[in-house]
């Protein structure tokens, strides 16, 4: 292992940032001074950032144990802190362990001991309670996203997590919203509060788009066409609906992947793969991807249906509008609905006939090949441009896994570049290249 790296400005400079911005650098003070931290932020202002820099500053790098253990509520955002963590370059191990996977893979992988690691609550709790990892040197516990974790049914999961770990020394909470009251489990007793719910950090437009039809699916095709190729969210309540919407988008040739609880793991991380690359430009999805899932700038999202509760109108409108960008947040209203009080300033905004979204640019080859086969993005962006023939500005996002890797190639030469590599040799392995 290289050396760890704990100067905040060698970090920056990994991850291409210039400055923190207020909220990161208070919670920066605050964390290395304070035993419980309650840190309260908009969604897309940093927050991963902010407690991810005092927690790397204060580690040790002769404990070769679990130091630092971050608790989460979906999958994805698990993976997604997983992978800052990793891009920071600090030299010190994380591993993301969480539902959905073989439990003999999380043991493999953190067999080696992470320095930090992150989860899923059933998935956390379960690895303390077979003691496949120790508690004995655990002494900051992070409840990312509490609030949610709350809301979908893991108080009893964080609270055995809790019991579990008696070398407790700092406990980081972190929410979007001030919904939830902090549970007397989690033994806060003095807590230091670092609040910017109420500070703007963005330029987020509201529009009501008034629906031609109680279905409301011509109105979003064509508020689609009007938006053009931009990449955006449309959020509905249900998997049932998504289907429906799904169809309807087929149907209009209209590209867009799917995102929902009750689908495959590895159909979800797909999901996002072919977003953040651009080979889908537009995203249908569950309140799942309201919150902590990592995908591009988002230039909008869409309420095809509304959610129930005003906090989670808030969450979905974050995924827009991010970090000082502006967005906007439309709402598609049939003529007799009712929108609720807490959507105010919802100017209506009619649209102008407009063609479809032309085709995305991009599509998604699977590579049979990853970290644990020595293999980088530079391994896989060389066999490309060398033997499939293709130019730098042909290749697109590159992202490694532990096992496999995924590729945004120009749709226009995918057959051929599969025809050229798939069956090569790359390090000491030959691997699979196929379309997903």
């Amino acid at each position: 292992m290289t050396s760890p790296i704990k100067n905040q400005t060698n970090i920056l400079e990994k991850l291409s940032i210039e400055k923190l911005n207020a909220m990161q650098e208070e919670a920066h003070e605050t964390i290395l001074s304070n035993p419980e931290i309650v840190l309260l932020s908009p969604t897309g202002t940093g927050k991963t950032l902010a407690f991810l820099l005092p927690i790397i500053a204060e580690l040790d790098i002769n404990c070769p144990e679990v130091q630092c253990l971050i608790v989460v509520p979906s999958r994805e955002l698990a993976i997604q802190i997983e992978q800052v963590i990793r891009e920071m370059g600090s030299g010190y191990k994380a591993n993301a362990v969480y539902g959905g996977r073989a439990g003999s893979k999380d043991k493999a992988e953190i067999k080696h001991r992470p320095a930090i690691l992150i989860g899923t609550p059933g998935r956390i709790a379960d690895h303390l309670r077979r003691e496949n990892i120790s508690s004995e040197f655990i002494t900051t516990l992070v409840l990312d996203e509490f609030d949610k974790s709350l809301e979908i049914g893991f108080e009893l999961e964080m609270k055995e997590i809790l019991g579990l770990l008696p070398k407790i020394q700092k406990k980081i909470l972190t929410s979007a919203t001030q919904e939830v009251e902090i549970p007397k489990f989690v033994g806060l007793k003095n807590p230091t509060v670092i609040d910017y719910l109420d500070k703007g950090t963005s330029q987020l437009k509201v529009r009501t788009i008034l629906a031609t039809s109680h279905d409301k699916l011509e109105t979003l095709a064509e508020l689609l066409c009007h938006l053009g190729n931009q990449p955006g969210i449309v959020f509905c309540n249900f998997k049932d609906t998504i289907q429906e919407v799904s169809d309807f988008l087929n149907e209009n040739n209209i590209g867009h992947g799917c995102f929902y609880g009750g689908m495959e793991q590895k159909d979800r991380e797909r999901a996002l793969i072919k977003f953040r690359n651009g080979t889908h430009r537009l995203i249908i999805a569950t309140d799942l991807a309201a919150r902590g899932i990592d995908v591009p700038e988002i230039r909008f999202i869409i309420h095809f249906q509304l959610p129930p509760k005003e906090h989670e109108f808030t969450h979905r409108n974050g995924r827009t509008a991010r970090m000082f960008n502006d967005g906007t947040a439309y709402v598609l209203k049939s003529q007799h609905e009712n929108l609720p009080d807490f959507i105010r300033n919802a100017e209506i905004e009619v649209l102008k006939e407009a063609s479809n979204p032309p085709s995305s640019l991009w599509q998604t080859v699977f590579v049979s090949g990853g970290r644990k086969d020595k293999i980088s993005k530079g391994d896989i962006a060389g066999l490309f441009m060398k033997q499939g023939k293709l130019g730098n500005e042909q290749i697109g996002t590159i992202e490694i896994k532990q096992d496999c890797a995924f590729v945004g190639v120009h749709a226009s030469e995918v057959n051929r570049l599969i025809q050229l590599v798939d069956n090569s040799r790359l390090k000491s392995k030959k691997v699979r290249v196929y379309l997903i």
